[in-house]
């Protein structure tokens, strides 16, 4: 049936169940002038014009885009992010003014997701061309976000004589330590400073 068709692809969406879908779908179809056209309309016009940059891999409606453009950013900072969002992510901030490289994703032996799969190389591409006084690796703190900054750190060492940073892990703000993971508690450990 192309309604439950409908559903199911909507339910395919990250951070969408089935009810969620179910519930989109109906509203849409149930308002198909005031919601729905114009939503497809507007999907069009976006998958048409926006592109990822050729330079950071963002997402765009100019190549290359506003971030890798902007004149007031700073060109001696980069920051390796694993994907889009976390992009966007550091942008809401407001904190960071350097640039970016989107990775496309972590590695991952399980998935199958190897250098190649990734944009690593364009990466120590950019650094070795450009003058980078620090190079930021602000990746997950999973497993595979780890296993992707020992890789970069051991490609960089190679010829890169910056600085290599990675994002500090630990307690977070507000944070009790009642209720925090073991984990988190010897990282934050690990990374404690001085007062």
């Amino acid at each position: 049936m192309l309604i439950e068709k409908f559903m199911r692809n909507l339910s395919a969406l990250p951070g969408l169940g089935s009810r969620s879908a179910r519930r989109i779908a109906i509203h849409l179809l149930t308002q198909k002038d005031d919601k729905m056209l114009p939503l497809i309309k507007l999907m069009q016009e976006v998958s048409e014009n926006i592109k990822n940059c050729d330079v950071c891999g963002n997402l765009d409606s100019q190549n290359p885009c506003n971030l890798c453009t902007n004149h007031n950013r700073d060109k001696d900072v980069i920051c390796v992010v694993a994907n889009v969002s976390d992009l966007w992510a550091m942008e809401r901030t407001k904190t960071y003014r350097g640039q970016y490289h989107v990775l496309g994703g972590l590695l991952s032996a399980l998935d199958g997701i190897g250098p190649d799969k990734l944009s690593i190389q364009s990466l120590l591409d950019r650094i070795a061309q450009d003058e980078y006084a620090e190079v930021i690796l602000a990746l997950n703190a999973t497993v595979d976000g780890q296993s992707t900054v020992y890789y970069l750190t051991d490609q960089l060492e190679k010829f890169y004589k910056g600085k290599v940073t990675k994002l500090a892990h630990g307690m977070p703000m507000g944070g009790e330590l009642d209720y925090l993971d073991e984990g988190t508690i010897i990282t934050a450990l690990k990374s404690r400073g001085t007062l």
